[in-house]
C-alpha cells in the first residue's frame, strides 16, 4: 500500500496545478497523482485549443473572473520560468449585425470591470487587425494569448516529482474511496493508497468520484463534444489572431470561432453537441451508461426545452460541413469548404444542475478530508494555477 499526505485523482491541468501549488508551499508533504490514462493531460487538457483567456466575458467578482485574471499572470510567469512558449497574439470579438451591438457593449463593460486591457474598435481598425474579417464593430483584446497546455502539464509534473518523494501513477483507475480512520483509502485497479487528504480533479468523472467519496453530487456532468476543423496551410493568412463572434447569452457556449494555435496552425470551431459517451470523441462512440444518465437527467430535459432550436442547429452543423462553413463565413466570408480539414474533437465536462442550467462558475466543495473540484469549465486551463491556490487554501483548513 502506498501512503501519502495528499492523493490527487486526475492528471489534467487542474490536478497538476493543484499538486504544484501544494508542493511549492508544503514541500515536505508527499503527493501522489493518479490518472487512468497512459499519458497525462489525455482528455480535456490535451484537447484544449490553447487559449490564454483574458477574463473579459465573466461576471465581475465571480470565481471565473478573479481566477482567470490572476491565473493568466501566474501561467505566463510559470512559462517564462520554465521556457514554455506562449504568445499574447490578441483577439477580436466581432459583431456582424446591429442587433449584436448591445451584447457587445455589455461584454466590453465586463472587460473594463474585470481590469482587462480592451478597446472598442470600428470596421477600419478591425480590418487592420484582421483584413479578412467581416464586422461592423468589435472589441480588441490585445492581451489574449495562446499556449500548449499539455506541455505545461508535463512541466508541472516534472517539478512536482523532482524531489523523488512525490509520484505520478498512470493507467491507475480509481474504483472506490473508503474511510480509513481519519484518512481515506483509495482503491484502484493496481494499487491502494492511504491518504490523509484526497483531491478530486477527475474532470469528466468528477461527479462519480464525488459520489465514491461519500458526498451526494449537487450536479451531473453532461458531456458535450466540440467538433473542429483546421484551416489548410494555404488559408492560414485568413486569420492572424483569435476571431470570436458575440456570444448569445441564451446559449452556454461561445459559438464557432477561429483560433490561431501556438504551433502556427488555425483551428475553427467548436460545434457543440451532446456526446453519447463521456469519452465520446466520435459520434460513433456510445457508452450506454453515460448516455442513459444524461438523457434521463431532469436538468437535461429542462435545458433542451429552452435551447432546442440552437441545439438543433448545432446538431445539423455536426452532419453538414456546408452549414459549418456558413457559420464560419459570418466572420470570415472568404472561407471555402475545401480549405477546411477535419481536426481532432474534444469533450467538455459540463456540470448541470437539476433546474436545467449549466453551472457557469467554478464549483469546488469540501467533504471532510476530500476536496471535490465539481466543475472547472473554460477558462479552467488559464486559471489552473490560481485554482490550485484555491484548492490549497481549502486543504490547509484540514492540516
Amino acid at each position: 500500500m502506498e501512503k501519502a499526505d495528499i492523493c490527487i485523482i486526475g492528471g489534467g491541468i487542474v490536478g497538476l496545478a493543484s499538486a504544484y501549488q501544494i508542493h511549492k508551499k508544503h514541500p515536505q508533504k508527499r503527493i501522489l497523482i493518479l490518472d487512468k490514462e497512459h499519458v497525462l493531460a489525455f482528455h480535456q487538457t490535451g484537447h484544449n485549443s490553447g487559449v490564454l483567456h483574458s477574463g473579459i466575458y465573466y461576471k465581475p467578482g465571480s470565481m471565473k473572473a478573479t481566477n482567470c485574471r490572476e491565473g493568466k499572470l501566474a501561467m505566463e510567469e510559470f512559462c517564462k520560468e520554465h521556457g514554455i512558449p506562449f504568445e499574447n497574439c490578441g483577439k477580436v470579438i466581432v459583431a456582424t449585425e446591429r442587433h449584436e451591438l448591445p451584447r457587445l457593449h455589455n461584454i466590453y463593460k465586463r472587460g473594463q470591470a474585470n481590469g482587462v486591457n480592451c478597446e472598442m474598435i470600428g470596421r477600419q481598425r478591425l480590418r487592420e487587425l484582421e483584413p479578412h474579417c467581416a464586422g461592423i464593430q468589435a472589441i480588441h483584446v490585445p492581451e489574449a494569448g495562446i499556449i500548449d497546455y499539455a506541455e505545461v502539464c508535463l512541466q508541472l509534473a516534472k517539478v512536482v516529482e523532482n524531489n523523488g518523494n512525490n509520484k505520478v501513477f498512470l493507467q491507475t483507475l480509481v474504483k472506490e474511496i473508503l474511510p480509513d480512520g481519519d484518512k481515506s483509502r483509495v482503491i484502484t485497479n493496481n494499487i491502494e493508497v492511504q491518504a490523509k487528504h484526497v483531491i478530486n480533479c477527475a474532470g469528466l468523472y468528477s461527479d462519480r468520484i464525488t459520489k465514491a467519496g461519500g458526498q451526494k453530487p449537487e450536479v451531473k456532468v453532461v458531456p458535450f463534444r466540440g467538433e473542429y476543423f483546421e484551416l489548410s496551410p494555404s488559408a492560414h493568412h485568413l486569420c492572424r489572431t483569435l476571431i470570436y463572434p458575440v456570444p448569445d447569452p441564451k446559449y452556454p457556449f461561445l459559438g464557432v470561432h477561429f483560433t490561431k494555435l501556438i504551433n502556427g496552425s488555425v483551428e475553427c470551431g467548436p460545434n457543440a453537441v451532446l456526446a453519447t459517451a463521456r469519452e465520446g470523441y466520435s459520434r460513433f462512440d456510445v457508452n450506454f451508461r453515460d448516455l442513459f444518465e444524461a438523457l434521463t437527467y431532469p436538468g437535461f430535459h429542462l435545458l433542451m426545452s429552452r435551447v432546442w432550436q440552437v441545439g438543433a442547429q448545432e446538431l445539423w452543423r455536426s452532419f453538414s460541413k456546408s452549414a459549418f462553413v456558413k457559420a464560419l463565413q459570418r466572420l470570415v466570408p472568404e472561407i471555402r469548404s475545401d480549405q477546411l480539414i477535419v481536426a481532432p474533437p474534444g469533450v467538455r465536462a459540463q456540470a448541470m444542475s437539476k433546474d436545467g442550467f449549466l453551472v457557469d462558475d467554478f464549483l469546488i466543495q469540501r467533504n471532510g478530508n476530500i476536496i471535490n473540484v465539481c466543475n472547472a469549465p473554460s477558462p479552467a486551463a488559464t486559471s489552473s494555477l490560481n485554482i490550485g491556490k484555491h484548492v490549497l487554501s481549502k486543504l490547509e483548513q484540514n492540516f
